[in-house]
């Protein structure tokens, strides 16, 4: 897993701009109870703009070295293969992780292994589509020579995650034709085919098969009408 393609891209004037909005999603997606343990995996450093962890003290960044912001609780260990118990994890949060595990498919079982059923999932990923990520890769020898990995996208994770028995609640798109708006956040045009990246919210679903006894043969109790003979019918009535 080699992610200098992505630290590298945050210090554009570009990648700020996607770092912005990235953080106000993500403080949006962080909805549940501040004693819920939920697990980043991939560090960032700038973890301290979507969430608290002060007040979120079983937050934990799960990273191969040890990346994330300090104030974090960190594990150091590999994404697909989690040191951690199955059905454990409240939430999950995956920002530019796949796009450089070499081994993502055996990241996403982890995931589901991990998570809790009803269990919040959120996946961050460039926009395979997006002119500027591609300009800047072949631009700027730095980033070209940093990068090891492989654009996903979005249609190829909505297969993953229904594979998986994840439903999906919401997809986001990051353009760099964001706006600010009054209230201090960035607004940014939805389904925009040249987005520069993408976030996907899902919930792990758990179905459970209800097994169906077999029925004992006996004698039923009713007798249906079009069984009677004439002669009984008529019996009946005199």
């Amino acid at each position: 897993m080699k992610r200098n393609f992505l630290f590298s891209w945050y210090q554009t004037p570009r990648g700020k701009l996607l770092q912005q909005l990235e953080a106000d999603d993500l403080r949006r997606s962080i909805t549940v109870s501040c004693q819920q343990i939920v697990l980043q995996i991939g560090g960032l450093g700038w973890e301290n703009e979507f969430i608290d962890c002060t007040l979120y003290q079983n937050y934990t960044v799960l990273d191969a070295k040890k990346l994330g912001y300090n104030a974090a609780r960190k594990i150091q260990a590999k994404a697909h293969h989690l040191p951690l118990q199955n059905d454990s994890v409240d939430m999950v949060i995956m920002p530019h992780l796949l796009e450089f595990d070499a081994q993502r498919f055996q990241t996403m079982r982890e995931v589901e292994r991990v998570l809790k059923p009803e269990g919040l999932l959120v996946i961050l990923n460039f926009n395979p589509l997006c002119v500027w990520v591609w300009y800047q890769y072949l631009w700027d020898k730095k980033l070209a020579d940093s990068w090891s990995g492989h654009f996903i996208s979005r249609a190829r994770i909505l297969d993953w995650l229904k594979l998986l028995n994840f439903e999906v609640t919401s997809c986001s798109e990051f353009g760099l034709d964001s706006v600010k708006s009054k209230n201090g956040q960035y607004v940014t045009s939805r389904h925009s085919l040249f987005a520069t990246a993408y976030a996907i919210k899902a919930i792990k679903r758990r179905y459970q098969l209800i097994p169906l006894s077999p029925v004992k043969n006996g004698q039923h109790s009713l007798v249906l009408a079009n069984t009677l003979t004439p002669s009984a019918w008529t019996k009946k009535h005199d």
